[in-house]
C-alpha cells in the first residue's frame, strides 16, 4: 500500500478520508498518514479530525518523500511538486468508463458517473451524484458540485466552478473561471470569468467585477 496524504483539513478533506477507508477493501491501495493544513489554517497543526492527524503546513511533503498526495479543491496555497506526486481518488459506487482518461490529483465522490471518452484534468474535483456523459473534456482545476449533469460533448476550460444541480446542453464550452450558479440550466456558450444564474442561464457580472466588490 502506498503512504498518502490529504492536502486540506476542512470538511471535504475528512471526507476524502472517508472515501479511500471505502477504496481500500475494494482495493487494497492507500495508507492515509493524515492531513496537510493551509497555512491559514495553522490551529489544526497537531489535531486529529475524523481519525488521522494535522501532520504540519506545505513543508510537510519534503518529511514523507514516498507519499502521494491527494488536494481538496479549497487548498490554494503553492505548493511545487512534480505531477507524478498527485494522487487520484475514486470512490468504488462511481461508474467510469474504460475509455475515461483522468489525470493525477483528482477526487470523484461517490455515484458519480463519467462516460465514454470523457477526459478529465488535473486537480478536478467532483463532489456526489455527478453525470459526466460521453466525449466531455474537464480542464485542470475544474470544481464540480453535487448533482450536476453534463450532456455529450461538452468542454469545460480551466479553473471554472460548476454550481449544485447546474444542467449543460450539449455541444457547449464554458469558458475559463467561469461560474456556474446553482440550478442553471445553460443553452449557449459561457465567456471566461462569467458568472451565470437562472434557467435559461444568463450573465450576471464577471468573477472581476465581484473582486473588486461592484
Amino acid at each position: 500500500m502506498k503512504n498518502l496524504i490529504i492536502l486540506e483539513s476542512t470538511v471535504h478533506a475528512l471526507e476524502m478520508a472517508e472515501i479511500v477507508e471505502r477504496i481500500n477493501p475494494v482495493a487494497p491501495t492507500w495508507k492515509l498518514l493524515g492531513y496537510i493544513a493551509a497555512d491559514k489554517h495553522t490551529d489544526h497543526i497537531g489535531k486529529q479530525f475524523n481519525g488521522y492527524p494535522v501532520l504540519g503546513t506545505r513543508v510537510v511533503p519534503t518529511r514523507y518523500p514516498d507519499a502521494m498526495l491527494v488536494p481538496n479543491h479549497e487548498y490554494q496555497d503553492p505548493i511545487d511538486l512534480p505531477p507524478e506526486r498527485f494522487a487520484t481518488i475514486i470512490d468504488p459506487t462511481a461508474f467510469v468508463s474504460r475509455t475515461a482518461q483522468i489525470a493525477g490529483g483528482c477526487v470523484i465522490y461517490p455515484h458519480c458517473y463519467i462516460g465514454h471518452n470523457t477526459r478529465l484534468g488535473h486537480r478536478v474535483f467532483m463532489l456526489d451524484g455527478t453525470v459526466i456523459n460521453h466525449d466531455n473534456v474537464i480542464e485542470d482545476n475544474v470544481t464540480i458540485a453535487s448533482r450536476v449533469t453534463l450532456a455529450g460533448h461538452v468542454t469545460v476550460e480551466s479553473g471554472s466552478y460548476l454550481g449544485q444541480s447546474c444542467t449543460i446542453r450539449q455541444f457547449l464550452r464554458m469558458g475559463k473561471e467561469c461560474y456556474i450558479g446553482m440550478g442553471c440550466v445553460v443553452v449557449k456558450d459561457v465567456e471566461p470569468r462569467a458568472v451565470m444564474a437562472g434557467n435559461p442561464a444568463r450573465k450576471l457580472c464577471s468573477r472581476d467585477q465581484i473582486k473588486k466588490g461592484a
